[in-house]
């Protein structure tokens, strides 16, 4: 097996095409991204992955927790979590490199009926992290990634790859998260069960009492759950979706302040102002018209995912 360092400069190499947004690999779920990427597709409701950083560093903020990783570190998100991001350059200026591996509920649930159930449990932990990574996740991603220039070769050898990375995740210190959300009696598993229905109906009236019926708990017990897991409590996760959709309206629809904050729930554009500026920093119409004078106007932000 090669060392670390030739491991990581070989995926340097095979990534080195990506663009500063998401980049489809031609590998199903894998993707990859490189350079400055705009402040604006770095927040983002971000789907379940786990993200391997190659050069350059990251910050990830999700409620009020902050992480940072740097070069052979990986991210693992096990739910669905509106986060805003920030990516940097190397301290020598090369560029952020970094692929990703979206997590496909099924096969990770297919994988983990062949694995024998530990006894950890983490509840009250949330549901991302960071760790190190170790040079046999690596070599899983380096023959993973080299598959990109033998496209015959994807769907034979991909899904053995994949489940490859999956279990050197598991076998890690963040494992217990992919095996807390893929069972359906986890406080997890449940979580995201509510975020689901948060998600799909946003801009509708939040009820606590509803919700926590559907996570088949009690309402302290859910709201308890739900803010170990995502840093936020369940009206805050619906607030950050709306703002985030609104910006999205704004910035990619044409749409002014007071049609946003309608469109994506608010019964107030002066309140929906308020929050925006917690969240973002700038008023909704001051941001937006930065957000296009910085991408020349393009039809549609490419949210990022990795």
């Amino acid at each position: 097996m090669a060392g670390m360092n030739d491991q990581l400069k070989e995926l340097r190499t095979l990534a080195a095409m990506a663009e500063n947004r998401r980049t489809e690999t031609g590998i199903p779920r894998v993707a990859m991204v490189q350079g400055k990427v705009p402040e604006h597709m770095l927040a983002a409701v971000y789907d379940p992955m786990i993200n391997l950083i190659l050069q350059g560093s990251k910050t990830m903020s999700v409620g009020d927790r902050t992480l940072r990783y740097d070069p052979a570190t990986y991210f693992v998100m096990s739910i669905e979590l509106p986060a805003v991001g920030t990516v940097h350059p190397a301290p020598s200026g090369e560029p952020y490199l970094a692929i990703s591996l979206t997590l496909d509920p099924a096969v990770l649930a297919t994988l983990l009926a062949d694995l024998p159930k530990p006894a950890d449990r983490h509840e009250g932990d949330p549901g991302f992290s960071v760790a190190a990574v170790t040079p046999e996740l690596m070599d899983a991603w380096v023959r993973m990634m080299r598959l990109m220039g033998n496209p015959d070769a994807i769907a034979a050898l991909a899904p053995a790859y994949e489940r490859e990375i999956l279990f050197r995740v598991l076998q890690g210190p963040h494992g217990w998260m992919l095996r807390e959300i893929a069972a359906p009696d986890t406080a997890m598993a449940r979580v995201n069960t509510a975020i689901q229905w948060i998600r799909r109906d946003f801009a509708e009236p939040i009820r606590v009492e509803r919700l926590a019926q559907k996570a088949a708990m009690s309402v302290s017990a859910f709201h308890r759950h739900f803010k170990a897991v995502t840093t936020l409590s369940p009206l805050q996760y619906q607030k950050r979706v709306r703002l985030l959709q609104a910006r999205m309206l704004m910035v990619a629809s044409g749409r002014n302040v007071t049609q946003a904050a309608f469109e994506v729930g608010y019964e107030s554009p002066t309140q929906f102002s308020r929050d925006y500026v917690k969240v973002f920093g700038l008023p909704p119409a001051r941001d937006a018209g930065r957000i296009l004078g910085e991408t020349r106007a393009p039809r549609k932000p490419i949210p990022l995912q990795g």
